[in-house]
């Protein structure tokens, strides 16, 4: 099977020497003391055949059309994966799945990686351009579609091999592909926001996905636990939801509808007696600003994507008690979940929510100058472990960049580099700080500001432009642009029209404003405040939806 090393081979150089004090060094063993923890060295197609032997009856997935036990999901995917098999994929190969959220969803992820191929979650809805360069970027020829969709993509995706996946038209078959890759075989591939306009490819190995889920530290993951799948499969919450179902016998519960109503959500999650749910800080905070007994029944909320409100936390708090709300971080390149915070009180001397400690087998570093940060002191967060994603798919010197090699503590690690500020509390924890650069997050998805302004910018009708965020009245935060036109004739929704036909719908910003200029701060750096304080004055612009 291909392996990322191959895709995305990096410049090598010599290892980073990371020096400590004692204090620093104290606090960081302190911090990833006892997060080792045995995991089987085994892939997702072997872990989740395991559970379909030893629990053929149990309900594997509640979808809108019914269930599905172990044994028919099985058996369903093992049938998919013959079809695919016979019609030329092959191990290493990466399948585009273009299905929404359904029973044809999951079983299409379970065939492809019974085949040895590697997924990549796509979403029909993303323009034509995006998807073309995704899948020209990972050599993608075969595509899994629902069979009334696959004449719209065929038009849309020309010189693809696209195969029907309707459960209807399954069989099950006992006989699973004979096919058994290695841990370090590539599962899927995530596509993140890039600031020179192009997507960063993060492949992911099947050992990342087992470390996410087996014995978790942030939650109770069993053959007891039913997780609702609400993230849109592109997301990377994704893959805790499905494979920390699946690979634990559990019950998943596929949220029957690509939009979020709470009152619906507060009926999947009571009928189907849901223990956990993993819901974005944004819609998070709804919740709790309008709906808090929406999760009265769920046994652990996991929650995160952008830094929390203390007073949206301590609303939570007050109605949920402690230990019911969990505080989890991390990026795509450490597989989903990177630390963990359980909310049991919310301390009067810290100014934001702790992000809290490692999550198993992994390991975090705050790192300042070639130094560890003594508790107190800011520094970069680094993180080390299984989780890790081999690097960018295709771009060398950005693997090389943000994935290196170091010795800490005389150990050699291979360190990925998040971006993002925080310090150690005397309590032994991490508290984010915010970013180093001007990445943010919007939903939960991760954005690259300047990938928004290098589209907006290659319009002819543009001069300048300046992109920014602003809270918004979910309590996250909303993309707000600002263009200095170079024509009379420029017009906002044409801008965000050439947006919507180049970038997916959380990367067009919310907000508009056309201005003769930019201002400027005494140091010569764009005038963010000025700019913010004047979006309530009348002017040309656009605002709404972003879809």
């Amino acid at each position: 099977m291909t392996t990322a090393p191959d895709r995305s081979a990096a410049p090598t150089a010599a290892p980073l020497r990371i020096e400590a004090g004692p204090a620093a060094l104290a606090a960081h063993r302190a911090l990833n003391q006892d997060t080792d923890t045995p995991y089987p060295d085994l892939g997702v197609k072997e872990l989740f055949e395991a559970q379909a032997a030893r629990r053929p009856r149990a309900t594997a997935l509640v979808h809108e059309g019914g269930r599905l036990d172990y044994a028919a999901l099985n058996g369903l995917a093992n049938d998919l994966a013959e079809t695919m098999r016979s019609a030329g994929v092959r191990p290493g190969d990466t399948v585009t799945v273009l299905i929404g959220r359904s029973a044809e969803l999951i079983i299409a992820l379970l065939a492809t990686v019974k085949c040895g191929g590697t997924y990549l979650p796509a979403d029909a809805d993303w323009p034509d351009e995006r998807l073309r360069a995704l899948l020209d970027r990972t050599g993608s020829v075969h595509v899994l579609g629902r069979a009334g969709d696959l004449d719209a993509l065929a038009a849309r995706l020309p010189g693809r091999r696209f195969l029907p996946v309707e459960r209807d038209r399954l069989t099950e078959r006992e006989q699973a592909p004979a096919h058994r890759g290695s841990p370090d075989d590539i599962a899927y591939i995530n596509f993140t926001s890039g600031s020179t306009g192009v997507p960063k490819g993060v492949p992911i190995r099947h050992r990342s996905i087992v470390r996410l889920v087996h014995r978790a530290r942030y939650c109770r993951l069993d053959e007891e636990s039913v997780l609702l799948q609400l993230a849109p499969v592109s997301f990377d919450a994704a893959t805790f939801e499905i494979w920390g179902a699946l690979l634990h016998g559990a019950t998943l519960v596929l949220y029957p509808s690509s939009f979020v109503s709470l009152g619906r959500l507060r009926r999947v999650l009571t009928e189907h007696r849901v223990t956990v749910v993993f819901l974005t800080t944004a819609l998070f905070n709804t919740v709790v600003d309008e709906a808090p007994d929406t999760l009265a029944g769920v046994r652990t909320v996991l929650t995160g994507g952008e830094a929390h409100s203390l007073t949206h936390m301590a609303t939570a708090l007050r109605i949920y008690g402690p230990d019911r709300v969990v505080s989890v971080y991390g990026p795509t390149e450490c597989t989903t979940f990177a630390t963990y915070h359980p909310v049991r009180a919310l301390d009067r001397d810290e100014s934001s929510l702790p992000i809290g400690r490692p999550i198993q087998n992994t390991r975090a570093y705050v790192v300042r100058d070639g130094h560890l940060c003594p508790p107190g002191d800011p520094g970069e967060v680094l993180l080390a472990g299984p989780g890790l994603s081999p690097g960018y798919l295709g771009l060398p010197e950005a693997t090389a960049r943000h994935f290196v090699d170091a010795e800490v503590d005389g150990v050699p690690e291979r360190l990925y580099r998040t971006g993002d500020r925080a310090f150690l509390s005397e309590r032994g924890h991490l508290v984010f700080q915010g970013r180093l650069d001007d990445q943010v997050k919007i939903n939960g998805f991760r954005v690259e500001l300047g990938e928004v302004a290098y589209h907006l910018d290659a319009q002819p009708a543009v001069r300048r432009s300046f992109v920014t965020t602003r809270p918004n009245r979910q309590g996250g935060r909303e993309l707000v642009a600002f263009v200095v036109p170079d024509t009379a004739d420029c017009d906002p929704e044409t801008l965000r029209a050439h947006l919507r036909q180049r970038l997916p719908h959380y990367l067009v910003p919310t907000v508009l404003r056309l201005r003769a200029d930019l201002p400027l701060t005494a140091t010569g750096k764009v005038d963010r405040s000025a700019l913010l304080a004047g979006l309530d004055a009348p002017a040309a612009a656009v605002e709404g939806g972003a879809s």
